[in-house]
């Protein structure tokens, strides 16, 4: 199969990965992301890594792809998400939540 985007990590990348699986305090998505920059050094194909890392072929992809155009932070870092635009700002947010945690009028 032929590899689009082959990883090819230097040491200290290789090393900043495998502290970053090791230690446990992180996101989970982010863990699952340096586990799959880790994996094609043993030589896995995509298919491999994704049943292996349980994430779907097109993450593998993506993530692979961030890594050789963008780089290591950005191959790591999580998208901003899509959706609807929030309604309130936090400081009314804030507000909110005081006025509905608050007693009740008497």
């Amino acid at each position: 199969m032929h590899v689009r985007y082959p990883v090819e990590l230097d040491e200290s990348e290789r090393q900043q990965l495998e502290t970053l699986v090791a230690g446990g305090t992180r996101g989970v998505r982010r863990v699952k992301r340096a586990q799959i920059l880790l994996a094609p050094a043993a030589g896995p194909s995509d298919e491999t890594i994704a049943v292996t890392v349980q994430v779907v072929m097109s993450t593998v992809y993506r993530t692979k792809r961030r890594l050789v155009e963008e780089g290591l932070a950005a191959a790591l870092a999580e998208d901003p998400q899509p959706g609807r635009p929030r309604k309130l700002a936090p400081t009314e947010e804030a507000l909110l939540v005081a006025t509905a945690c608050s007693r009740p009028p008497e």
